[in-house]
């Protein structure tokens, strides 16, 4: 039953990852403008994206699970605090706690491993 549990915990964390990237992707400009608005360079907004994606997959499919749980794990905190951090408006009250909340599903996920339903399992 751990297994099933663990592979569903990875898809939960994963889906959010996958869909904030691909709809970045879709609102490349938007997207660099609102970086760009909150003082952070639009020049990463491609490894962003990357991240996102790509990390969010390899959560999927269990593969280098850990380190991209460690990648996305940091990539949260440093969302929260470049993006969230107007304790004034709710919703980014809200969204400065889904970061931190994320971050501590994605550091188990980096302390227990992707589980044996993956790929990182079929290396060993």
């Amino acid at each position: 039953m751990n297994d099933y549990i663990v592979l569903v915990t990875r898809l939960l964390l994963a889906q959010i990852f996958i869909l904030s990237g691909l709809t970045k992707l879709g609102s490349y400009a938007a997207t660099q403008g609102y970086m760009e608005s909150m003082g952070v360079p639009s020049l990463l907004l491609p490894l962003v994206i990357a991240l996102e994606i790509g990390g969010g997959l390899s959560l999927v499919v269990g593969w280098l699970a850990r380190w991209s749980a460690l990648a996305l794990a940091g990539f949260c905190i440093a969302a929260a605090v470049l993006f969230h951090w107007n304790f004034a408006d709710q919703m980014q009250a809200i969204n400065f706690m889904k970061n931190l909340a994320m971050t501590g599903g994605l550091l188990l996920l980096y302390v227990h491993g992707a589980g044996r339903l993956s790929m990182d399992a079929r290396r060993i």
